[in-house]
């Protein structure tokens, strides 16, 4: 049996990726609300947020939007990043993905947003704005 396509949700925010030194404390400055998601290795810290939160002297990719998979989703559930990656690859539109409890995220960079949205609804997603 297929899987049916997952709804995603446009969200509005413009997103950043920092990378921080391995061993940095989680930084004071980030928000109490909004998209987080901190993720440590024993190669570095990383940190994704919204861009207005940045202080200017953190190494950070700026410009990305972000698409969030309604959910929650099944963890038995097989192929949804595959169901949305194959689109998007197809359309040369590199994502970072970034998975929760309950859901998964997108993040497509801004010059490649439109093209990212046309693709998925080209191959059927329902996209719904925020």
């Amino acid at each position: 049996m297929t899987m049916p396509l997952p709804r995603l949700q446009i969200m509005p925010q413009r997103l950043a990726v920092a990378r921080l030194d391995p061993a940095a404390d989680i930084p004071a400055w980030l928000p109490r609300e909004g998209f987080l998601s901190i993720t440590r290795t024993s190669d570095e810290l990383s940190i994704v947020v919204d861009e207005q939160a940045l202080p200017g002297r953190v190494t950070a990719e700026t410009g990305w939007r972000i698409l969030k998979v309604l959910g929650p989703l099944d963890f038995s559930l097989v192929g949804v990043l595959a169901s949305l990656a194959n689109p998007l690859a197809a359309a040369g539109v590199s994502i970072f993905a970034i998975s929760t409890y309950d859901t998964d995220y997108l993040l497509v960079r801004e010059a490649q947003f439109a093209l990212a949205l046309a693709a998925l609804a080209e191959a059927g997603f329902d996209l719904l704005p925020l």
